[in-house]
């Protein structure tokens, strides 16, 4: 597909002018650029039309040099001078006295199409403070690089909103930013004036691979479009100690821990004769988080149609064998500051954790069902694209 125009070149041609006279927020990292690469921060500090007031960072800092949960204070952005508040150090919503400087805030991020990805609740977090101080929101849309029409997953349960699962959405929840911005406001109450500047020329069957536009990585672990697909599902794995592949090359497309002979299980999860994924064993050693210079043998998942695909039905389906074959040492992760395991929370209830315990996860598979069919039906009058 090609001739795809982000809403930020929409935006620069069409939308500039609007915000003349007004001090301007910009919600951002680097991936905030437009079709040719352009920085949106150099774009906006150059422009006549527009006075850059303020930058706002979210978790793995303007720059996504971060690593995920490294917190990051305030700082100046070195080129321009303008000041960056920090979405994700001392607090993740936006302060008074942040919002105070600006009048309009500008959202220009990617993001890929997971509800455990963070981004889509800074997005939130600021609409709120925009509702709040009677101040003007405007996203400028990206595509989803996953695509727009599947959907997989269940609905975050009552009492496990976190951070990682803030609202009641699927696993994969197949909308753009854009479009997530409008389901959150009207869905969920927040209500500020709120303006989505469309892209141009995308369509919801197409995958990152599919456009001609350029891409820049939204964090230090999405690595390709085949992670991309697979983080859905595999994500599911920080609640655990079983390694998801941060410190290596291939993040959520590799798993394992000391404990596990990769040939056993690229055996194991191969015969259950999945169609769409096959399992490779393979040996890593993680330069950090989980298994730090250990090394660790386990698998890893090819994609073999990208366009056929459920991360999550295929994550449950490993997990299951995971589970029967190392019922002694695989853990779930309980951090004293959450009120539930990790696990849970990324998994949107206890239902999938009980059933691997029990060696049946039929129930969160058709919990995933459920919340599939219930979001689709409510997502489509807020679809932009067809």
């Amino acid at each position: 597909m090609k001739n795809v125009k982000l809403g930020i070149d929409v935006f620069l041609e069409t939308y500039a002018n609007e915000v003349r006279g007004e001090r301007i927020g910009l919600l951002t990292n680097q991936t905030g650029v437009n079709g040719s690469l352009d920085s949106t921060i150099r774009l906006f500090f150059n422009h006549s039309d527009i006075d850059l007031a303020a930058l706002f960072a979210p978790e793995h800092g303007l720059f996504t040099n971060m690593k995920e949960g490294e917190k990051f204070g305030n700082s100046r952005h070195s080129a321009s001078g303008v000041p960056v508040f920090s979405l994700y150090g001392e607090t993740k919503r936006p302060t008074d006295e942040m919002m105070d400087i600006i009048d309009t805030v500008v959202l220009d991020i990617q993001d890929i199409g997971a509800r455990y990805y963070t981004y889509i609740y800074t997005m939130a977090y600021m609409m709120e403070a925009c509702a709040r101080k009677g101040k003007r929101m405007i996203v400028l849309d990206r595509p989803n690089p996953i695509g727009g029409i599947d959907v997989e997953g269940n609905i975050v349960a009552s009492g496990y909103s976190s951070f990682v699962g803030l609202y009641p959405i699927p696993n994969r929840h197949g909308m753009t930013i854009g479009e997530l911005a409008t389901y959150f406001n009207e869905v969920f109450a927040i209500d500020c004036e709120l303006t989505v500047v469309e892209m141009q020329g995308w369509t919801r069957s197409s995958l990152l691979p599919d456009t001609d536009l350029p891409w820049v990585p939204p964090s230090p672990n999405v690595t390709s479009i085949d992670m991309m697909l697979l983080y859905p599902g595999t994500c599911l794995l920080e609640g655990l100690n079983i390694s998801e592949g941060r410190g290596t090359t291939q993040p959520f497309e590799i798993l394992g821990a000391p404990f596990i002979d990769g040939e056993r299980l690229q055996d194991a999860v191969n015969e259950l004769g999945l169609k769409h994924v096959k399992a490779r064993s393979t040996v890593f050693t993680p330069t950090y988080q989980k298994y730090a210079g250990e090394m660790c043998q386990g698998i890893q998942l090819h994609v073999l149609d990208r366009r056929k695909i459920e991360p999550v039905k295929t994550m449950v389906k490993v997990l299951d064998v995971l589970f029967k074959m190392y019922p002694d040492d695989i853990t779930f992760l309980e951090y004293g500051s959450l009120k539930h395991p990790m696990f849970d929370l990324l998994a949107g209830s206890v239902t999938l954790r009980n059933g691997l315990r029990n060696g049946e996860p039929c129930e969160y598979v058709e919990e995933c069902i459920t919340g599939t069919k219930q979001f689709v039906a409510d997502r489509e009058r807020y679809l932009r694209y067809r």
